[in-house]
């Protein structure tokens, strides 16, 4: 396909979506020349190393090649202030698809990641219950379960974006307290049921086994609805970063509130209104009101590739691509732009457009060595569409840092380097 076949759809080389399956995106494929070729036309191609001899045997536990170690979360330096407390990020610039490998999910701690034994481990739910009820690892894992694929989203992602002056960063490092997974668990509904919950309870108070007893408040309608006691992640066992041996997962709320190693869940009248529901994870206001339980994580998408600190060393045709995601429904729409919000172009969604998931979006685009300003923007299926970074800061101000969801402005020079920027 020449390239004055290719429709463009929007302002600085934007190609429909259309077109994705029919081109060599990269460019980079080497054409066989007849210099390669043998007098049977065959091409003359040294048979490797590995291809001679027998591999290594199967192993117990799987490991990724040896040429993807630069594949890593990205931890930030601890803190003797705060032991035990920090996070590490998804490397969203390097991962496809919209699934998460266990390995590479961003981590966040209060107060480091607890060894529990799971023999010792107990999970209580007393307070305004019939009965209150006292389960081990075992037991729940007799019960039925679902499992559903939910992305987790930390509430202070992107968070440096409500700063003054756009920062140095990568997709990793501005966005990458996100990632998706298959979760598998107990509705919570059915151990709340079992319990016998009364009349008069309106929330549900749930706390964690860390040193940091990490303890967060739900509406009891919301812990009725597709909450879940969950076990597994992507098939096996939450590892110990996770939540080992349960967490409580809240589908398409911030992170925290998803309480890890859990360990108890009281139902109450009212809130507790614990440490990190004060004096963490409120929205403060610029009238210096602060909201709280402001737990839906908002219609969002980041493009990961070209992004930040990324360099283009070619002229010609790329695949942008990202995800997106909300907290209120599905994705339903992404649009691209090449010329900081000017036109924009649909892309294509080319993974499941499930509740509360993330969606990878792709769409071709042709950089002729000019500047460009890349952005998404994303639409979910109640309506909801992501704003730009300008209004989000205008109406929620800059003073709490928690729950960014304005859309990311990643800027190519002529030299081909993309940086983050407001646009």
């Amino acid at each position: 396909m020449s390239k004055q076949d290719l429709e463009k759809v929007a302002a600085n080389g934007l190609i429909n979506r259309r077109h994705l399956l029919g081109l060599g995106l990269t460019g980079m494929g080497t054409v066989a020349s007849t210099s390669l070729l043998g007098a049977d036309a065959g091409l003359n191609l040294e048979i490797p190393r590995w291809s001679k001899a027998p591999g290594a045997n199967a192993s117990g536990y799987g490991s990724r090649s040896r040429f993807t170690d630069d594949m890593q979360r990205m931890a930030g330096n601890p803190n003797p202030l705060y032991p035990g407390g920090g996070a590490s990020r998804s490397p969203l610039h390097q991962l496809q698809g919209s699934i998460t490998p266990n390995s590479l999910h961003f981590e966040r701690h209060h107060a480091g990641i607890p060894d529990i034994d799971p023999a010792q481990h107990k999970l209580v739910i007393h307070g305004l219950v019939r009965q209150p009820l006292v389960f081990n690892y075992e037991d729940l894992l007799r019960y039925p379960m679902v499992s559903k694929i939910y992305f987790l989203e930390c509430s202070g992602n992107s968070g440096s974006l409500f700063g003054p002056n756009p920062a140095d960063g990568s997709a990793q490092s501005l966005h990458g307290l996100v990632s998706g997974a298959e979760w598998t668990g107990i509705p919570l509904s059915t151990l709340l049921d079992e319990a016998g919950v009364n009349p008069e309870a309106r929330w549900i108070n749930a706390v964690g086994a860390d040193a940091a007893s990490m303890g967060r408040s739900i509406p009891l309608n919301r812990a009725m609805d597709d909450v879940m006691l969950a076990l597994f992640q992507n098939g096996e066992p939450v590892r110990p970063a996770q939540g080992y041996p349960m967490r409580l997962f809240v589908p398409g709320c911030e992170g925290n509130i998803s309480v890890k190693w859990l360990t108890q869940i009281k139902l109450t009248r009212e809130p507790t209104h614990f440490r990190d529901e004060t004096s963490k994870y409120t929205d403060t206001r610029l009238d210096r009101k602060s909201l709280q339980f402001t737990y839906p994580m908002g219609t969002k998408s980041v493009i990961t590739a070209p992004s930040g600190q990324m360099k283009l060393e070619r002229h010609g045709i790329y695949q942008v691509t990202g995800i997106a995601w909300s907290g209120r429904g599905s994705i339903r729409r992404v649009e691209v732009s090449a010329d900081g919000g000017r036109t924009w172009a649909d892309a294509m969604i080319d993974s499941h457009q499930s509740e509360k998931a993330l969606a990878r979006f792709r769409i071709p685009w042709e950089w002729s060595g000019g500047d460009a300003v890349l952005q998404s923007r994303a639409t979910d299926s109640e309506g909801n569409v992501q704003p730009t970074r300008t209004s989000l800061v205008t109406e929620k101000g800059n003073i709490s840092t928690y729950h960014f969801h304005g859309i990311q402005s990643w800027a190519v020079n002529t030299a081909g380097d993309v940086a983050n920027v407001y646009a």
